[in-house]
């Protein structure tokens, strides 16, 4: 059945298609048939490829879910597995994880977990099934009103407000929630603004809900993809790898219900998939998982977050120069690559392997092999589906907002890989006068590398194949175009684990459990409080901070904030400070770090406007560091 599986999947590309006889309409912009020939034609060089390799692969099975399993699978990755179960109960933590959703993710949320007791119930198993109304009256809100999550339409009309705190002073954290609605009309923002402060779920529900949202498909060619940006945010943007382990688990649960709200809303099918245990290999080069590949290569180079081939390979091509022309297009000579990879896998390791033997179109097609060669897809198994999927949604910003929360979600290898190859990538387009490598054929020739995967697809015919083909050409020419923002944590997310933190510790002083220490801690506490407080008794309005620097000359310095000071500001006064006896850094080795208060850790890019951010975190303490790899 698997080979069957395996050559159902690639029967096709024997042949280019020629003609027009299928139908494109699934596809965001309608790709000519002449710019769909380099899709093809790769797909043609990877089935030449895949029948000179005598040993077969086994086609990754994916595992059809029994009814509510996904679900219950979609708990447990968001955080949520005591809702149900034997573990189900009050747990703090979910209680006050559930207080920081945005009425979409509520809706999300309640979905699912209605799904899983309905199945359990349909089982009689003998757990305690809540009530999914009840999970949300756990919070303090006191009407108990949930939102309806049978259909997305009725959202805007909960009344389950996200207080931002309960009568307690402090930072606003804006979560997108109902009393938000009014930005969207007070918000300066163009069609090419992509807006983080509010969940891209509920600016979907709004835009649905309101006359203005008729959600036209983005068409257009190629040159006219929109120039989608940032607006700067005052309290510094938040960059995947700025944030403390802790916190990044909790932008993983919360990007995961905030997807899901979003396909919710749009009417798009989320499945996680789930691949069924295969043997791999355990050593080598191609075929080999990448966290086994990237736990060999950290021996070798402590800290690397690359495989040490995949860099090489990189590096390879870029030495004879980007501007060959059909770079990436014009595949290696089929046999020459074969023995070039069983070379590799036989002395790269030892060191002995020639590299000036090899040619830079097959260096390429190595490349290319690496990733179809890997036992799972880049993208993820689970996620790969909602990849291919983001085609499917109704405007490019949406599209965009999908693939920001789908490169959260993937493993660090795979994202740190992927970042690699989209930046090599885009340095291949920048030399495009010359090797007459544009987005659009770049895009072409990678999409089937990344996208069609043995044992995947494998069931459609071959009028959805030329659907699939131009939707995912689309979406690998997003990746490439908008790199720089899909590494983004959205503001709203960030904000959501400060309110988690917040009331998580404000509900930890009221458990009774922890009186006991917090009486022993009370003391230290109040004495470390006044020594903190003392210098700050006497500060003018703005209030000053204390920064400390334990790897520079200068530890500690008293920094008065003002409206324009930076983040950067504070770090260039202490670089300035310079004593022979300390190790020296330079302006790009070491950051200003934001600790404590509503987040673990956070680094700050150098346009952070300090003292608006020390007003969304006035408890946090400010450290300058290198930042760690």
């Amino acid at each position: 059945r698997r080979s069957g599986q395996y050559t159902m999947n690639h029967d096709h590309s024997k042949k280019i298609p020629d003609g027009a006889s299928f139908d494109r309409s699934g596809s965001q912009d309608s790709l000519d048939e002449l710019s769909m020939d380099d899709y093809w034609k790769e797909l043609e060089n990877i089935h030449e490829t895949r029948g000179n390799n005598h040993e077969e692969r086994v086609a990754l099975v994916v595992k059809e879910p029994d009814e509510g399993e996904l679900e219950e699978e979609w708990l447990k990755e968001a955080g949520l597995s005591n809702l149900f179960g034997e573990s189900s109960g009050d747990s703090l933590e979910s209680v006050v994880f559930l207080s920081t959703l945005t009425r979409t993710q509520k809706a999300a949320v309640e979905k699912r977990v209605e799904t899983v007791t309905q199945t359990m119930r349909k089982k009689n198993k003998q757990h305690q099934i809540p009530d999914v109304r009840d999970i949300f009256r756990l919070q303090n809100d006191p009407k108990g009103q949930v939102c309806d999550g049978s259909e997305p339409s009725t959202v805007s009309t909960s009344e389950n407000k996200n207080e931002t705190h309960d009568g307690t002073k402090g930072p606003k954290f804006s979560l997108g929630t109902d009393e938000q609605n009014s930005l969207f009309e007070d918000m300066p923002s163009s069609d090419t603004d992509i807006n983080l402060e509010i969940s891209f779920a509920e600016q979907a529900a709004n835009l649905k809900d309101s006359s203005v949202g008729k959600m036209c498909k983005g068409g257009g060619g190629d040159t006219l993809l929109p120039n989608f940006r940032l607006p700067k945010d005052k309290t510094g943007t938040t960059k995947i790898g700025d944030l403390a382990p802790q916190d990044m688990k909790k932008v993983y649960s919360l990007a995961l219900i905030e997807l899901t709200a979003l396909y919710d809303i749009l009417g798009t099918e989320f499945k996680q998939q789930k691949a069924v245990k295969i043997k791999t290999k355990d050593s080598g080069l191609f075929g080999v998982p990448l966290a086994l590949l990237l736990e060999h290569d950290q021996k070798k180079v402590p800290g690397t977050k690359i495989p040490l081939i995949f860099q090489k390979l990189i590096a390879q091509i870029e030495e004879t120069t980007l501007e060959t022309e059909g770079l990436l297009r014009i595949p290696g000579v089929a046999t020459r690559v074969k023995g070039l990879c069983q070379e590799l896998e036989a002395k790269f390791y030892e060191g002995t392997f020639n590299w000036e033997n090899v040619k830079q179109h097959d260096a390429a097609s190595l490349l290319k092999l690496f990733i179809r060669e890997l036992p799972q897809p880049l993208l993820t198994v689970e996620y790969l589906k909602a990849f291919q999927d983001v085609q499917n949604l109704p405007t490019r910003k949406q599209q965009l907002q999908a693939l920001n929360l789908l490169v959260i979600l993937l493993p660090e290898a795979n994202r740190d890989t992927l970042k690699v190859l989209l930046e090599f990538l885009q340095r291949v387009i920048d030399h495009r006068d010359k090797n007459k490598m544009t987005l659009k054929n770049v895009a072409m020739v990678m999409a089937p590398n990344l996208f069609t995967f043995h044992g995947f697809g494998s069931k459609t015919i071959e009028q959805s194949e030329f659907v699939m083909a131009a939707g995912t050409a689309n979406v690998m020419r997003f990746m490439i175009q908008y790199q720089k923002l899909l590494w983004t944590i959205p503001k709203f997310i960030v904000n959501q684990v400060r309110k988690q933190n917040t009331e998580r510790q404000k509900k930890e002083k009221k458990d009774k459990a922890m009186k006991k220490l917090l009486k022993k801690m009370a003391y230290d506490r109040e004495k470390h409080e006044k020594q903190e407080k003392t210098p700050n008794d006497t500060d003018v309005p703005q209030g000053v901070i204390r920064v400390q620097a334990p790897h520079l000359s200068k530890v500690s310095m008293a920094i008065q904030l003002t409206e324009e000071l930076k983040a950067s500001d504070i770090v260039a006064r202490f670089l300035s400070q310079k004593s022979g006896n300390v190790q020296t850094f330079k302006r790009e080795e070491v950051f200003l770090y934001e600790i404590g208060g509503n987040i673990g850790e956070r680094c700050l890019d150098d346009d952070t406007y300090m003292k608006d951010l020390y007003q969304l975190n006035p408890n946090a303490e400010w450290v300058i560091k290198p930042k760690q790899s």
